[in-house]
């Protein structure tokens, strides 16, 4: 028996934990009959939870990630796409990289306060911190908690420089503070446009802004001085690769400077999360976007080696990024966009108010 998928969820399944001992395996006479499932068909509310974490910028030193530095307020994230590279994050906190990941929100309430302290000891040279490094720093639950808004009034205090990743047209509602960092050269924003398909946007990333909303953010970014890119991201081979020309022309159109684009990564539990989503939602294409993925990763579905991860490679991986490069270059997106400025850097006053003598 097929079961229905869960509406607003991008993952209905719950793929084992790679670190529990212990696995549930359902047995088919326990299968929850299909009319249950349709009486709630909202499926499982979203949960929010309280994480104390001592700290909030994290460190990278991953040689194909362009940032050293990141901020992320929430863990987990309400918008459920079946392809993200974050879901195995979940993991570590006893919970599955599919259902609960979406469903199952950590909110790091002191986020704000621990910037600011990290801002207070930073030692060294200032450099750009970047928010959503790993989940949504705009996902829905930012509307309710509103800690990255929190946070960027602390950047804007120390003019620290930040760039922001989101597929959110929230991040609009903090224009009048965006529009004040883009002033001093101390903020970029990416709002990353996978397909312009609304009915393949809403299968494959359930709660997040529709294709025209992400379109209409980068008009009002760029209409408020704030620069905004594009991250044509993930280019799935097979499903959305055939889109690249449009999708430039489409974010050129709405006032982007430049534009990047990674291709499907399918880590650990992203893999069965995402293979589950297309053969529910895809199947007549399963057969033939599996193949090209393997095409494009050496035959295998993921290749997690440096160099090759975010771009792939062969003859497939080579096509797109030629055909990428073609129409970037034809839409002005080619270029190099100017660096944030890190000299206008003033160290905040940390918690107790006492600020550093060196």
């Amino acid at each position: 028996m097929s079961i229905e998928p869960l509406k607003g969820r991008g993952s209905r399944i719950s793929p084992p934990n790679r670190f529990e001992r212990v696995q549930v395996v359902p047995d088919d006479g326990d299968a929850v009959p299909l009319e249950e499932w349709e009486a709630d068909e909202r499926g499982p509310r979203t949960e929010f939870f309280v994480d104390a974490s001592k700290s909030i910028v994290s460190e990278n030193d991953s040689p194909d990630v362009g940032f050293r530095y990141s901020v992320n307020p929430y863990r987990g994230c309400e918008h459920g796409c079946a392809y993200c590279y974050a879901r195995p994050t979940h993991e570590y906190l006893g919970l599955n990289a599919g259902i609960d990941f979406e469903s199952k929100v950590f909110v790091k309430e002191k986020a704000p306060e621990l910037f600011r302290e990290w801002l207070a000891r930073r030692t060294g040279e200032p450099e750009v911190v970047v928010f959503s490094g790993v989940t949504d720093c705009y996902q829905p639950a930012e509307r309710r908690f509103r800690l990255t808004r929190r946070c960027l009034e602390v950047a804007y205090e120390a003019r620290q420089p930040v760039a922001i990743i989101t597929k959110n047209a929230l991040v609009a509602r903090d224009l009048d503070l965006l529009a004040k960092l883009a002033e001093m050269r101390l903020v970029c924003v990416s709002i990353s446009v996978t397909t312009l398909d609304a009915e393949l946007a809403r299968s494959l990333e359930p709660r997040t802004s529709p294709p025209p909303a992400r379109l209409e953010t980068i008009r009002k970014l760029a209409a408020a001085g704030v620069p905004a890119r594009a991250m044509l991201a993930p280019i799935i081979p097979g499903l959305n690769d055939s889109e690249i020309p449009a999708l430039l022309e489409a974010v050129a159109a709405a006032g982007a400077e430049a534009a990047h684009y990674n291709l499907l990564r399918l880590p650990l539990t992203v893999r069965p999360v995402f293979q589950e989503w297309l053969a529910r939602a895809r199947p007549e294409a399963q057969s033939r976007v599996e193949s090209r993925i393997r095409a494009a990763r050496g035959g295998k579905l993921y290749d997690s080696r440096f160099g090759a991860r975010m771009k792939g490679e062969g003859p497939l991986a080579e096509q797109i990024a030629r055909t990428f490069r073609v129409f970037a270059r034809r839409h002005g997106l080619d270029r190099e966009t100017a660096p944030l400025d890190t000299s206008l850097f003033r160290r905040p006053a940390g918690a107790a108010g006492q600020k550093r003598l060196f």
